[in-house]
């Protein structure tokens, strides 16, 4: 048997790259199948070559990491990537993903791209929220290839989901990144203000020796209702030097008397959008619950 990572998955096949770096396609056994395993882009494999070009997936290694939207396995870290401008930033949207990213353990960029169109100073105002909560943040230009030096150092030796809305540029990131898979890059709707979606599946791209990226479908939404109320506190990284300092061990920092979080909010130790943000994603969360009883 050979050893291989699955890059792309369609209608039932699995496409390997082998240590070699040989492409067979390939089924999986019926096996995965009863014991209700999907094979997942991303997952390091055992195949059986039938032919030079075909095999059977034989062994799926462990998976050190699942991702659900995208279905991906074995993803190390996530680059966060927004607009400054055109569609214009999101940050109820940005901290959704950040929880996702946080509740997975994955390390995370963010990257704000389009950096021609920033004429007002935002990408300032976001680095200063975000590198304060303990976030790495650049910023880049995927038309005039500016900014990706920083990025590529970044992802070496990695595989990286891309994740973001729609129209930000994460198409054409992709391509000033490769040259092997040419991204569909969309434009953005006047009508809606968003982006149409471009990418319609998962796949992962080599860029060098085990440095793949995935690229992911656009969103606009992500659901939090899986999240345990207790602890979304806990997917807010600045959050965390200060969970245990309040006066009760349930706190859940809403408007508790001697809330160590509600102090450093008000003291600025604590960026008051991400707090308002926490806010309303746990009255969500406790709303969902309130409503599937």
């Amino acid at each position: 048997m050979q050893e291989g990572i699955i890059v792309k998955g369609i209608g039932g096949f699995y496409y390997v790259e082998l240590q070699n770096g040989e492409l067979i396609e390939c089924k999986a056994r019926g096996k995965f199948r009863k014991d209700n395993i999907t094979p997942l882009v991303g997952d390091r494999v055992y195949i059986e070559k039938i032919n030079n070009s075909q095999g059977l997936i034989k062994e799926i290694k462990e998976r050190k990491s699942q991702l659900i939207r995208p279905p991906v396995a074995n993803v190390d870290q996530v680059v966060v990537v927004f607009a400054l401008k055109d569609p214009d930033i999101s940050f109820t949207l940005l901290d959704r993903l950040l929880v996702h990213v946080e509740e997975k353990d994955l390390d995370c960029l963010i990257c704000l791209n389009k950096s021609d169109l920033d004429e007002d100073g935002k990408f300032e105002k976001v680095y200063s929220i975000y590198t304060e909560a303990g976030y790495k943040v650049i910023k880049t230009n995927a038309l005039k290839k500016e900014g990706l030096d920083e990025l590529k150092a970044f992802l070496k030796g990695k595989i990286t989901a891309f994740a973001g809305p729609s129209g930000v540029g994460k198409s054409s990131l992709f391509n000033s990144l490769q040259d092997k898979v040419k991204m569909e890059t969309g434009v953005i709707s006047e009508k809606i203000g968003r982006g149409k979606h471009t990418t319609r599946h998962a796949q992962l791209i080599r860029i060098d020796d085990e440095t793949y990226l995935v690229d992911t479908p656009g969103f606009s939404t992500l659901d939090l209702s899986f999240i345990e109320p207790n602890d979304l506190q806990y997917y807010f990284k600045e959050f965390r030097n200060f969970i245990g300092q309040c006066k009760f061990s349930s706190c859940l920092h809403v408007k508790e008397k001697d809330c160590a979080i509600i102090e450093n909010v008000e003291e600025g130790n604590i960026c008051r959008i991400r707090y308002n943000n926490y806010l309303d994603f746990l009255n969500e969360i406790l709303e969902n619950r309130r409503n599937t009883r």
